[in-house]
């Protein structure tokens, strides 16, 4: 029997005909719909259906949980959070930054199946195709499967999938002189001088090119160098130029005077969202300043506040 069937059967008590019929029309067994973001775009979301998320949920734990991730990637990793990500660069100088567009769905199944047969993860055919099946997407009318953005293995493998890349970079850079972190699909890389940094755009975009996957692409519009004489960022917190990770004076002002205003009632249901929202983002960036809030407005008040958090409309970063 296939060892992907038997792990299933054993974790889900469903029979194995009960999970076959799933496992074949699982890419196609996704629920699409938008939430709004806060530069006014909307983020797609492609939810599975229940029986397909408990059956990914399964193959997280025992299957992609006991496989390498990179040290540079810190995103969807216990114990590691956005601040972790900038506190990597925050005693350095300049900063440089690079996105890559449609992340998620730019890794295919394909990918897996390399990576599969490259490190011998899977003993049969079958299984790999089993996994195929049950971790990518069918987009309606297309014949590629990929990742994507909501389901919950998706991160994860991600990250796995990135392992080469990551490395190829770490290998790149001067570790001495260079950091590089990256958070999904966000690449940053600092340095005590700008010098230092020189000839890292070409070096990346070659890695790009001769990787055998995941094919992805730079967003152009998103490249930033930012050095001590201007505000840096990473993944939405501020690097102070004495070493320090912030959510910046005017983001904890806004923030401030949201808590006053639903504290009075003011809020409307979408803006109660978003703010809570916030303070769950707010609890991983900076839990002192939430801190100092449930101190000035009561512990019940914020706690309350956070549960307001809609299914689907985790934070995300400023």
């Amino acid at each position: 029997m296939s060892k992907i069937i038997q792990i299933l059967m054993e974790e889900t008590a469903l029979n194995e005909p009960a999970l076959r019929r799933i496992i074949y029309t699982a890419p196609s067994r996704y629920k699409t719909f938008y939430i709004p973001k806060r530069n006014g775009k909307n983020r797609r979301i492609e939810q599975p259906a229940r029986e397909l998320k408990a059956i990914q949920r399964v193959l997280v734990q025992k299957l992609l949980s006991t496989l390498p991730v990179h040290p540079s990637a810190t995103a969807y990793r216990p114990g590691l959070s956005v601040r972790d990500n900038a506190a990597r660069h925050a005693h350095n100088g300049p900063v440089l930054k690079f996105d890559f567009e449609d992340f998620f769905p730019s890794i295919r199944a394909r990918d897996w199946r390399v990576y599969c047969e490259k490190k011998g993860l899977l003993e049969t055919e079958e299984d790999i195709y089993l996994t195929q099946q049950i971790f990518f997407r069918r987009e309606k009318g297309s014949s590629v499967l990929r990742l994507a953005i909501g389901a919950p293995s998706s991160p994860a493998l991600s990250n796995i999938l990135m392992w080469d890349i990551d490395a190829a970079i770490a290998e790149m850079i001067d570790g001495e002189q260079v950091s590089y972190t990256r958070y999904a699909d966000d690449l940053t890389f600092s340095a005590r001088r700008t010098g230092y940094l020189n000839g890292i755009e070409k070096g990346l975009r070659a890695i790009l090119r001769s990787a055998g996957g995941p094919r992805l692409k730079i967003n152009e519009e998103k490249t930033v160098l930012a050095t001590k004489k201007f505000r840096r960022q990473v993944t939405g917190l501020i690097l102070a130029n004495d070493g320090h990770v912030s959510l910046g004076r005017d983001k904890k002002r806004l923030i401030r005077a949201a808590v006053h205003r639903e504290t009075l009632g003011l809020l409307e249901t979408s803006e109660r969202e978003q703010l809570a929202g916030m303070l769950a983002y707010v609890n991983v960036a900076e839990p002192l300043f939430l801190a100092r809030l449930k101190k000035k407005y009561g512990v019940e008040a914020i706690e309350e506040l956070k549960k307001a958090v809609r299914p689907g409309n985790e934070p995300e970063r400023p």
